[in-house]
């Protein structure tokens, strides 16, 4: 116990420190940055602004009162994490529930880590940080990585080395950016699961989407049955075409497909002839996107 008012004192002066203006540390080489940076330093709450760059738009309310509760009752035991922006004014890199929280129960000031970075560092650490939580939804994830991709400028390979993820994970989350927006809604909550996403996804038709969707909900299909839906919808949707004399895939050919799409990180079709000749067709949406091909079809 002695030991943790030690250092709750030595936050508290820390803070006074950042509140006296001829210590208004602005970058990392200023006096006294060093005794400040990285340190753990009780702020004021109202001296904290949340982050415009939160990829999380949700915020369940009862596990925030949850949260809320245990703050009240053992204190913010993670600090956030914040950068210096202004005098005595931080804005909020990472902990927004718990910011949320400890606003809920009135407290003063909170326990906080102070970086010091610019727009862009801000936005990349917030991305970052917020897409190792286990409990953002698959559309939020896949904003946040979309982000990184636009606003950072990272190619996949890049975000796959930053996040951690295999570079097919990546792919995966951004392949369900593609999908109707009341799907996405959907999926954020939480009526349908990112595997029933990945297999609307299978289908180009939104109206199609919408309406396996809606037998999804109305049926409580699983990720199994869902699959099995769409795939009898391809089938159905080849019947008559001339590329395959029986409307379907010969069995050698089907038993790839699922596996090669999987390996590929987008839909791939087969066309094939009578006398069994046939060809792929590997769509890709960008430069980047054919590279990524070209590096796995060589591979």
């Amino acid at each position: 116990m002695a030991k943790a008012t030690k250092k709750q004192a030595l936050g508290r002066g820390l803070s006074a420190l950042l509140k006296d203006p001829e210590n208004d540390i602005r970058t990392a080489s200023d006096k006294n940055a060093d005794k400040v940076v990285g340190n753990i330093v009780e702020l004021d709450i109202d001296a904290i602004e949340v982050n415009p760059f939160q990829p999380r738009t949700n915020f369940n309310e009862d596990t925030l009162k949850e949260l809320a509760t245990s703050i009240r009752e053992l204190g913010v035991i993670q600090p956030i994490t914040v950068r210096k922006i202004d005098f005595n004014k931080y804005q909020l890199v990472s902990g927004e529930r718990r910011f949320r929280a400890s606003r809920l129960v009135g407290l003063s000031s909170v326990p906080a880590y102070i970086r010091i970075a610019n727009d862009q560092e801000s936005l990349e650490m917030a991305l970052v940080e917020n897409i190792q939580r286990q409990d953002l939804d698959p559309i939020e994830i896949a904003l946040s990585y979309q982000r990184l991709i636009d606003e950072i400028q990272l190619t996949q390979e890049q975000l796959s080395d930053r996040v951690g993820k295999k570079r097919s994970t990546i792919a995966n989350y951004l392949r369900l950016l593609k999908l109707d927006p009341i799907i996405q809604t959907g999926m954020r909550d939480g009526f349908v699961s990112m595997g029933h996403g990945r297999a609307l996804i299978n289908i180009e038709d939104k109206d199609a989407q919408l309406a396996i969707y809606e037998k999804i909900i109305s049926n409580a299909l699983s990720v199994r049955e869902t699959e099995k839906l769409v795939k009898g919808l391809q089938e159905k949707g080849n019947k008559g075409n001339a590329a395959s004399s029986s409307g379907t895939l010969p069995s050698y050919i089907d038993d790839k497909m699922n596996g090669l799409t999987e390996y590929l990180s987008t839909k791939v079709d087969v066309k094939v002839s009578k006398n069994g000749k046939g060809k792929l067709i590997i769509p890709f949406h960008s430069r980047e996107d054919f590279i990524r091909l070209a590096k796995l079809l060589k591979s």
